[in-house]
């Protein structure tokens, strides 16, 4: 049997405050975790990465302003999580299984809860099947709706259109996924620093069906139904999922509110960290 190695491993000292990364075993899997701050009397603040691709890495630049102690990790198949699963143990029910484990192997109790893009959507299947688990919810750039949707907003798009045109496989979506030219290098960098490599959830697997889908049930009624505070965190330029969706979400949903990032795209976290984290305080109190 396995030794379950709580955190904090490691612990130093960033921008004044502090973080840990280490290993947690939640059962079948092992997961790289990062924290950041202490944790206080406030639930913590549980992050669920998109992708699923490179880890949580990416999202890092939204948390340095934020107020609260935050919990990151890396999906199983994704970063430094455990990798080479079989299939049928490489689906979007195992990662929310995986939160709950986390949460609980790590005594956080009730927490608030970020999901990002994907995990936004992996985010709507926890808060459906352990709404009890979470006092608030976070839906960054993210969409309640099918790629469908997407295509009605993108397909009008002259921008969106032009950059599609002009992107190069080397340059990894930087030009689609961050509003500024001036800003995607950076961008590109920080995606490179975390390694070229995308992790074990391939798109051949997702376009040939064989991923289930990230929550089940219509997203209007579960959001509805769980009846709790709710922040739909959006950039006005994503060419990902257009902001059009969040507002519809938002119409939608009476619990919710709706922030939405000026001249910033996708990542509107790493293009306004400051913005961003200025919406996420507020919104977590």
């Amino acid at each position: 049997m396995r030794q379950r190695v709580h955190l904090l491993s490691i612990r130093r000292t960033v921008g004044g405050g502090w973080q840990g990364v280490g290993m947690l075993d939640v059962g079948e899997v092992e997961l790289f975790v990062r924290e950041l701050g202490q944790r206080g009397d406030e639930p913590s603040l549980v992050v669920m990465h998109g992708g699923p691709d490179v880890g949580h890495g990416y999202l890092l630049p939204g948390f340095a302003e934020v107020q609260r102690h935050v919990v990151l990790f890396d999906f199983r198949g994704c970063g430094r999580s455990t990798r080479g699963l079989p299939d049928d143990r490489l689906q979007p029910e195992y990662v929310v299984e995986d939160t709950r484990r986390l949460i609980a192997e790590l005594g956080l109790g009730q927490v608030d809860l970020l999901g990002f893009s994907t995990g936004g959507r992996a985010a709507m299947q926890f808060v459906d099947k352990h709404p009890a688990l979470v006092r608030r919810l976070v839906l960054a750039s993210t969409s309640a709706y099918d790629a469908r949707a997407s295509q009605e907003y993108l397909a009008g798009w002259e921008e969106y259109q032009r950059r599609e045109r002009l992107a190069k496989p080397e340059e990894r979506n930087s030009t689609i996924f961050v509003w500024d030219p001036a800003k995607a290098p950076a961008y590109l960098d920080l995606l490179n620093s975390l390694g070229t490599d995308t992790g074990d959830w391939s798109y051949e697997r997702a376009m040939a069906g064989l991923i289930h889908p990230w929550f089940t049930g219509d997203p209007e009624t579960i959001l509805r139904d769980f009846a709790k505070p709710i922040l739909i965190l959006h950039g006005e330029k994503d060419m990902g999922f257009p902001v059009q969706l969040a507002e519809r979400l938002h119409a939608a949903v009476p619990n919710s509110q709706l922030a939405v990032t000026p001249d910033a795209a996708h990542m509107c976290h790493f293009e306004q960290p400051n913005v961003w984290a200025q919406h996420l305080n507020a919104f977590l109190g």
